[in-house]
């Protein structure tokens, strides 16, 4: 059996979408869709409700009242799973019809993986907007975060159920990052992990760059949170200066971001996203870091 566990907070048009793709399964295997609230203010809970309703024997509504964080969601929904294996997707991305067909074969026919992470395809949906052409062309390089780090993010992770009860659930003290701490454990545990670029999952492009902005904020503290636990330098320790002045002055401007752009203007809206992404991690790093030692 499995389960597949969807944290959600404040998006009702996101979530119909993924549980739309899910519901719509094609597959011989049982599966439950266990969706996590996350303190919604918006119509979310009703969304949840109809559905729910349309398909109680499938989908089940659980709360994550105490703590605002997509991995506490996601340990309320592990407390309720009763799969075998656990698929992660976040609340505003879908799936094609053979999706769980496909991760229940691959599990099947390879007994020796226990944690697999698959591709992520972004689809901008903007017509035209940068902020969204930047966060396709930049987001989610799955098989590179597996192979030199030894993670996949949540929102394409699926794990035997076995797993969590060795290494434990996720860190949810972590505002980012946990994806990343969570996969280190799993690869100190010697549990076999694996990246499968033919499975596929679905993500919108960010379309604003404040998204972009409380993205790489996000980020940024999570980094710093990370640095703190396991003492790895994700950033040199300098002056906020210094830092400001490598975001100014950085070589990853790349030119494959701004390659095949259409006009001059485009292209300057592009960099602009790009000092965004960078000035938003290092800041939300400082806060983070401010907030810690006070």
């Amino acid at each position: 059996m499995i389960s597949v566990i969807i944290p959600v907070y404040n998006d009702p048009i996101g979530l119909r979408d993924t549980l739309e793709s899910l519901v719509n399964q094609k597959t011989g295997h049982d599966y439950e869709i266990l969706v996590v609230d996350n303190k919604s203010t918006d119509q979310t809970s009703e969304v949840i409700k109809e559905f729910e309703e349309e398909y109680s024997d499938l989908i089940k509504s659980l709360e994550e009242n105490q703590i605002q964080s997509s991995y506490a969601a996601r340990n309320r929904g592990l407390e309720d799973a009763k799969g075998d294996i656990i698929c992660f997707l976040d609340s505003d991305m879908w799936v094609q019809q053979d999706y769980l067909d496909n991760v229940h074969s691959y599990f099947d026919l390879n007994e020796g993986v226990d944690y697999l992470g698959c591709q992520v395809e972004i689809i901008d949906r903007s017509e035209g907007k940068a902020s969204a052409f930047y966060d396709k062309k930049t987001g989610f390089d799955v098989q590179s975060y597996f192979e030199k780090r030894s993670f996949v993010p949540t929102c394409c992770l699926s794990v035997r159920s076995e797993v969590f009860k060795e290494v434990g659930g996720f860190n949810q003290e972590l505002v980012s990052g946990g994806d990343k701490e969570f996969g280190r454990r799993v690869s100190k545990s010697n549990f076999g992990m694996e990246y499968l670029g033919d499975i596929t999952v679905y993500h919108p492009a960010r379309d604003s760059w404040r998204s972009i902005n409380r993205k790489y904020f996000r980020i940024g503290r999570g980094d710093c949170q990370l640095q703190k636990i396991e003492g790895e330098r994700f950033i040199e320790d300098a002056g906020f200066l210094h830092l400001l002045k490598k975001v100014i002055n950085s070589p990853k401007v790349p030119s494959k971001l701004i390659e095949g752009s259409e006009s001059f203007n485009f292209k300057v809206r592009l960099i602009f996203v790009f000092l965004v992404k960078r000035f938003s991690y290092f800041s939300g790093y400082w806060y983070q870091k401010l907030l810690s030692e006070n």
